[in-house]
């Protein structure tokens, strides 16, 4: 049986951030879209695509089910995470990395493109995780070719 902790668990944003991230934080802790476009999904998977352009950043959301991510860019990145830490990662095309959560664990962050070039990153999210998906909004699916 899948939890529905990860999904439901409201945590406060770090009291050190400014008001408009704890703001923000607040509002987006239950955001399922972990990138900028759903650019498929079937009964296993959510494959995501994050495209960034300088500046742009991806709003505070929810990882609750184990996925990884893939570079596709060299880009350089800010994140804001639930725990407190604040990272300015560089990413070189290709890196990747695996994350698993298991029933009642989850992630919130954000990111920012703080490099010079488009921040691109392919997500790939695994539905059958210890965790029940979260709803995606049909805005964030990719629209089909007529």
């Amino acid at each position: 049986m899948k939890s529905t902790t990860a999904a439901s668990a409201h945590i406060e944003a770090p009291a050190h951030w400014p008001q408009h991230l704890r703001e923000e934080f607040e509002k987006g802790q239950f955001n399922g879209c972990v990138g900028t476009t759903l650019l498929s999904e079937s009964d296993r998977a959510r494959v995501w695509e994050v495209r960034l352009k300088p500046g742009e950043r991806l709003p505070f959301h929810r990882h609750l089910l184990s996925y990884f991510w893939t570079a596709t860019t060299d880009c350089k990145g800010l994140s804001h995470f639930s725990d407190g830490r604040i990272l300015q990662p560089e990413y070189k095309a290709g890196d990747t990395r695996h994350m698993e959560f298991g029933a009642g664990e989850f992630m919130v962050h954000d990111i920012q493109n703080i490099g010079d070039s488009d921040f691109v990153f392919t997500t790939v999210e695994f539905l059958d995780s210890a965790n029940a998906p979260l709803p995606i909004p049909d805005h964030m699916r990719r629209k089909s070719a007529a």
